[in-house]
């Protein structure tokens, strides 16, 4: 099996106009990499997929000059397309190696899993990262909470890297952190604040605190 590709630790970026109280996905991006995010994840479950490649092309063009990855939910063909870093994908979605046969060995390839048995199953995949969770509830996602209990076990017991998500806010972000987790999403906590930059600046206070 190949090396796998270094996922930056720290924050997460996603984006999702839903959640960003009027902002455009490119203008979350843009501070999100201000306040020095290292990889943006591009998630837009309803918008036509002419609109989300346009955004898609924008936001992949501004994080190639930053220097900061790019990763595409569920559209391999238009990862492809804008020569993305990578491709996020699901559990119902195309199986992780016949994604890998698309997009080669040289791009990530990150896989959503929501249980010790669909973590433990990930190691098995030609990928570069899992997400954990949704750990807590939340509005992005339209699945139950899997609580605190996996998180702790992808800590101990999954040798890849992976991204706790799902309902993770500055109020509840230590308790992330206390498990040893050290690659964080948090969505609409981060894109719908009225302040991007300070907020993030706020998280990674805490994140830098944690000991």
């Amino acid at each position: 099996m190949r090396n796998r590709i270094n996922i930056p630790t720290g924050l997460y970026g996603i984006t999702g106009e839903t959640f960003s109280n009027g902002k455009s996905n490119l203008q979350c991006v843009e501070n999100m990499i201000k306040s020095g995010i290292k990889i943006i994840q591009y998630r837009e479950k309803d918008k036509p997929i002419r609109d989300k490649i346009t955004d898609i092309k924008k936001i992949r063009a501004l994080c190639k000059k930053e220097k900061v990855l790019f990763i595409v939910n569920d559209h391999v063909d238009v990862a492809m397309l804008v020569d993305a870093d990578g491709v996020h994908i699901g559990q119902e979605d195309m199986h992780p190696s016949d994604v890998r046969k698309l997009i080669g060995p040289d791009r990530i390839i990150g896989l959503s899993t929501h249980s010790q048995k669909e973590g433990l199953a990930s190691l098995k995949e030609d990928i570069d990262y899992i997400g954990v969770g949704p750990i807590f509830p939340t509005t992005t996602k339209n699945r139950n909470a899997v609580g605190l209990e996996y998180l702790d076990f992808a800590v101990k017991n999954l040798d890849i890297p992976f991204v706790a998500i799902g309902g993770i806010k500055e109020h509840n972000i230590k308790d992330i952190l206390k498990s040893g987790a050290d690659r964080i999403c948090l969505v609409s906590e981060i894109i719908g604040a009225e302040n991007i930059n300070k907020k993030i600046q706020q998280l990674n206070q805490i994140i830098e605190n944690k000991n």
